[in-house]
C-alpha cells in the first residue's frame, strides 16, 4: 500500500542511528569503556574477527581497559590490531593479559575528537538523507503510476520530511550529548 512507504523505511532510518551509536561509542571520552576496542578487527585464525569475539574486555577502573584473550596464541594479533587501528591507544602485554591505560585528554585532543564526531554525525545525516530520497522517489513513482493521487503525494512528502527532520533531531541530540562527554574533564 502506498501510504505505508514511509513506515517501510523506518528500519533504514533506525539503522543509520544504530550505526552512529556504534561509531560514537568508539570515540574516547576520557573514561575507559569496552566500546573503545571491542569492534577493532583482528587478523586471527586466518580470518578477521572483532576483539569482542576473541577475548573478554573489562574496565577495572575509569582509566584502564583489560583484554583477556580466551586463547593465548592471539595475544600478539590483538596487540598488533589495536596498534594498527590508529585509535590513540597503546596496548601493554602482561603475560596473557593486554592492558591499555588511558591518558587524560588534552584540550587539543578533545577538539580533535569533536571534529571527528562532527564527521560521524554528518555521515549519519547523509544516511538519513539517502533513505529520505529513496522514499521520496517511491512516493513520486506511486503518483506517476496512479496508485495515489496528487494530494496524497503531497501529504506523504510532508510526512516524510517531518519524519526525516525527527531523525536528524535525534542525531543532533546524540552529538550534543557526546560533546558534553568529551569536554567533561
Amino acid at each position: 500500500m502506498p501510504s505505508d512507504i514511509i513506515s517501510a523505511h523506518q528500519q533504514e532510518f533506525q539503522d543509520a542511528i544504530d550505526f552512529l551509536k556504534l561509531e560514537l561509542g568508539g570515540l574516547r571520552t576520557g573514561r575507559a569503556t569496552p566500546a573503545l576496542v571491542e569492534n577493532i578487527m583482528v587478523e586471527a585464525y586466518g580470518s578477521r574477527t572483532q576483539i569482542k569475539g576473541l577475548a573478554s574486555i573489562s574496565t577495572p577502573d575509569s582509566r584502564t581497559i583489560n583484554i583477556d584473550p580466551w586463547d593465548k596464541n592471539v595475544v600478539k594479533d590483538i596487540e598488533r590490531a589495536i596498534a594498527d587501528a590508529n585509535v590513540g591507544l597503546t596496548p601493554n602485554v602482561q603475560g596473557k593479559l593486554i592492558r591499555i591505560s588511558l591518558q587524560p585528554l588534552t584540550e587539543e585532543s578533545r577538539r580533535d575528537l569533536i571534529k571527528i564526531m562532527g564527521e560521524k554525525l554528518e555521515q549519519a545525516r547523509i544516511g538519513v538523507r539517502g533513505v529520505r530520497e529513496a522514499a521520496k522517489s517511491e512516493i513520486v513513482e506511486a503518483e506517476k503510476s496512479k496508485e495515489i493521487g496528487e494530494d496524497e503525494k503531497y501529504r506523504l512528502l510532508e510526512a516524510l520530511d517531518k519524519t526525516a527532520a525527527g531523525w536528524n533531531e535525534k542525531i543532533k541530540e546524540m552529538g550534543e550529548e557526546k560533546e558534553k562527554e568529551i569536554m567533561t574533564i
